[in-house]
């Protein structure tokens, strides 16, 4: 009963395989009267003294099963071939996913040290469970697993069931990041990213939403939350993280097919499996209500030595990566523009260039593409009594200040609505021995929309007047 024990404890870790795992456990079960560790059950399964010798100095993680190449699962929801592949998983990658909280240098360390074991199990419909009858093996990171075979850890990992350097357990700030969450489900956790919050941590930087996320964002999932997209630091709205490995690679998939897509397609035949609107405020009309912005973008060394900008590039292609936006007008007012953008293409600062660039309207508050415009910035003066009120927040963070009446406006850029499949579903198609016939190519969609931050409504407001 014990190992049935730690079944469920494996369910925990990961459910893809849990339904063979059982399938084994019980045999062994059955072989044995004992109540041991897998471990130990092996040994006696075995009949191999040495194992029984060692059983107790390891931890057996389950035994390997194939799993399906996300990106495959990617193309078959954009409705392209099927999901057949199978994805190639090495012993480092399949310890990874097994026990997500070991730090990746112990892992790493643990291999470099020839501490990692592995050993074969194989069902068979007669006899149950099957073992090579050999001693354990030394297995290096890179090697490829195959079907049914064990991985064995030193049993001192499970002294690092907790990172010692773990982020302190502040409530105020686990709070305040829950509170910014829009949709959750088994696959993904989507929040209203707030202005001023970095995705992803860096030199200089304590607090990002990728470090933030493991603390406040993990729930009861044994993994931490995984960034699949990126939003700049001063870009507010929808940000999508993976909550296990196998939907943070299906997602990073869907985002990589959304540019590839379009790229090899021509714009009306592209699939939208995914779409993303943005609202942005800019400086001045655009000559067109509506249109296609195709400009190719690359970086530039500017003339300092150190300083980097990406730009539109026409005499140098090679050095540039295609970039689409569709652009609308929302409304209009006082010399300032409302536009719905929806990215085609997903390149670093794409929206911003383009509109700075090509339709010659920078985002307001975009003092790196559009600081010309804003040498000549002129707050629209408003009353006393529609200031929003201060409120004191974690992080740093200020949502009242940066609307359009203030000398220094914020970068009125946010993700509004994303479009994009049910991964919750697509992850089922991906586990063993499902019997579900999922087409991928018609999962349902989730239409998730994040309110604009409290500056760009009092922008809003004040060009409503």
């Amino acid at each position: 009963m014990a190992m049935l024990l730690r079944l469920q404890r494996w369910r925990h870790i990961s459910p893809l395989f849990s339904v063979q795992v059982e399938q084994i456990a019980r045999s062994i079960l059955q072989r044995s009267s004992f109540s041991c560790t897998l471990s130990s059950s092996l040994a006696i399964a075995n009949g191999d003294e040495q194992r029984r010798k060692e059983g107790g100095k390891w931890l057996t993680l389950p035994p390997f099963v194939p799993q399906k190449d996300p990106s495959s699962v990617a193309k078959e929801i954009a409705g392209g071939t099927p999901a057949g592949d199978e994805e190639i998983i090495t012993a480092l990658k399949w310890v990874r996913h097994c026990v997500p909280h070991l730090p990746m240098s112990l892992v790493q360390k643990l291999f470099r040290l020839r501490q990692v074991r592995k050993d074969l199990v194989s069902i068979n419909a007669s006899s149950g469970v099957q073992f090579d009858g050999q001693q354990l093996k030394r297995v290096s990171a890179k090697e490829v697993m195959t079907l049914g075979e064990v991985i064995l850890l030193p049993i001192t990992v499970q002294n690092f069931t907790k990172k010692d350097n773990e982020q302190r357990d502040n409530h105020k700030e686990i709070k305040f990041i829950r509170s910014l969450i829009l949709y959750k489900d088994s696959a993904i956790i989507v929040i209203n990213k707030p202005h001023g919050l970095p995705t992803q941590g860096g030199f200089g930087i304590k607090n990002s939403i990728d470090v933030l996320a493991s603390t406040s964002l993990k729930f009861d999932c044994p993994e931490s939350p995984k960034l699949v997209h990126r939003l700049d630091r001063d870009c507010s709205g929808l940000l999508v993280l993976g909550r296990t490995q196998i939907s943070s690679s299906i997602l990073h998939s869907i985002f990589r097919e959304k540019t590839s897509g379009v790229l090899k397609h021509s714009i009306k035949n592209a699939s939208r499996v995914l779409q993303r609107k943005y609202w942005a405020l800019v400086i001045g009309t655009p000559k067109h209500s509506s249109g296609l912005l195709s400009a190719p973008i690359g970086k530039i060394v500017l003339e300092d030595g150190k300083s980097e900008r990406i730009t539109v590039i026409k005499e140098r292609p090679s050095s540039s990566q295609h970039a689409l936006t569709e652009y609308k007008v929302i409304k209009t007012s006082n010399g300032y523009t409302w536009l719905e953008l929806c990215p085609l293409t997903g390149r670093k600062h794409q929206l911003r260039v383009h509109c700075a660039e090509v339709l010659r309207t920078p985002i307001v508050g975009d003092y790196k593409y559009g600081w010309h415009s804003h040498k000549k910035w002129e707050p629209i003066v408003i009353a006393e009594t529609a200031k929003l009120p201060k409120e004191k927040l974690p992080f740093g963070l200020d949502f009242e200040s940066g609307s359009i009446s203030e000398k220094q406006p914020r970068l009125h850029l946010h993700c509004r609505q994303m479009i994009l499949p049910n991964i919750a579903e697509a992850v089922q198609h991906l586990e063993p021995l499902s019997t579900t016939n999922c087409d991928l190519a018609g999962l349902d969609m989730l239409d998730l929309v994040a309110p604009l931050p409290p500056y760009m409504l009092l922008s809003w407001d004040i060009l409503s007047f």
